[in-house]
């Protein structure tokens, strides 16, 4: 218990630090992307300083001085407008058509206006030419770098929430299987006492109709027991014939029955061998038949027909209860879901567990009309 919960502890000192480092980097990346862009606006309040000492003459042989033309010159990547005072327009960094050029530099100078405050070109009190800027091509990528790392970063808590919860739900799942396999082991001594007693029976003058009844209940919580014991472990298949299986599942529920119920029943008179976990696939057939006597409320008619082809086998389980809606012929397969005022909501979905994940196979309502009935299909592969 010690070691699980400082293994418990260190996994949230771990989650715990790697938010923080996340976090941490998406602070100093908008802090990069700030400061980045401060330093394109001091690299446009330089262009436009040496515009202004470009209109100077520097020397006194009348010379124009290199530094200017060469800060001028050096800017390649920031998008750029001049507007002079008669308010003609200049571009650079900036692809141009042929056509309208000038509208179209008015249109994107206003534009830049709303990206970055203009820079006024002044001298001696006079302003000569205003300059508009964009954003360059690498800041406009960085302007969504945060956002991507936020993303990351939500992202990242949605794992481990998810995480969290799958851990939970493991936990329940251990508890789960513990009750079972414990509860197939209290079941396992009363029942050793009934084998003894039927045992007995045999030896009184007792009807051996009624002995071999009470050894098919004994057999039947023996197999109860060993599904119980097996819970929690991966199932074996073998090679078995379901003609066999699905008559004897199903004519045991009927020999327990009301006698309100009619039971039906059509299959092949030969053997059908399918890849089977015996206990498993007649529990699935027997909670097929239980679901369909409880929606005809204790009578009506329970049909089972078997049917095959050359590759598949196909089992439908009919009954004449209350029906399904369209809008639930899959939601009735859903862990928890039920219509009925007790009960837990497993049956359908352990069965679809069962046929689906454990023997390859497929099962779904083929189809329901309420107040008419029901039928659910299952469909395995045959060797």
């Amino acid at each position: 218990m010690k070691i699980s919960s400082k293994q418990d502890l260190l996994r949230r000192m771990m989650i715990v630090i790697s938010l923080i480092t996340t976090s941490l980097i998406l602070w100093n990346t908008y802090q990069f992307f700030r400061k980045f862009k401060e330093e394109e606006r001091l690299k446009m309040e330089n262009f436009a300083q040496a515009q202004i000492e470009l209109g100077k003459i520097i020397d006194i042989n009348g010379n124009i001085s290199d530094f200017p033309l060469k800060i001028i010159q050096s800017n390649s990547s920031t998008p750029m407008i001049i507007e002079d005072s008669e308010g003609n327009f200049q571009s650079k960094n900036i692809e141009l058509s042929n056509e309208n050029v000038q509208e179209y530099l008015m249109l994107l100078s206003k534009k830049f206006k709303k990206e970055n405050k203009p820079i006024p070109v002044i001298y001696n009190g006079k302003t000569l030419s205003t300059m508009y800027y964009g954003d360059s091509e690498l800041l406009n990528k960085l302007k969504y770098y945060p956002f991507a790392l936020l993303l990351i970063l939500l992202l990242f808590s949605a794992v481990i929430l998810l995480y969290y919860k799958s851990t939970q739900v493991a936990s329940q799942n251990k508890l789960w299987t513990g009750m079972a396999k414990e509860t197939a082991h209290q079941i396992g001594t009363p029942l050793s006492s009934l084998v003894g007693w039927a045992e007995l029976l045999k030896s009184e003058a007792v009807n051996p109709d009624y002995v071999s009844e009470i050894e098919k209940d004994i057999q039947r919580l023996e197999t109860i027991t060993d599904r119980f014991s097996k819970i929690g472990s991966m199932p074996v298949l073998r090679k078995s014939d379901i003609v066999k299986a699905t008559i004897e599942s199903f004519n045991y529920l009927k020999s327990r029955s009301s006698k309100l119920i009619s039971f039906e029943i059509t299959s092949p008179e030969t053997e059908i061998i399918v890849p089977l976990n015996l206990e498993l696939f007649s529990w699935t057939i027997e909670n097929l038949v239980i679901n369909g006597i409880d929606s005809m409320k204790g009578k009506g008619l329970i049909t089972l027909s078997l049917t095959t082809t050359e590759k598949i086998v196909l089992i439908n389980v009919t009954d004449s209860g209350k029906g399904i809606k369209n809008n639930l012929f899959k939601k009735v397969f859903e862990t928890g879901f039920t219509s009925k005022k007790r009960g837990w909501g497993l049956g359908l979905s352990l069965a679809k567990r069962i046929i689906e994940d454990y023997h390859n196979g497929k099962i779904k309502v083929l189809k329901s009309e309420i107040d008419v009935g029901t039928t659910i299909q299952i469909s395995l592969k045959r060797l």
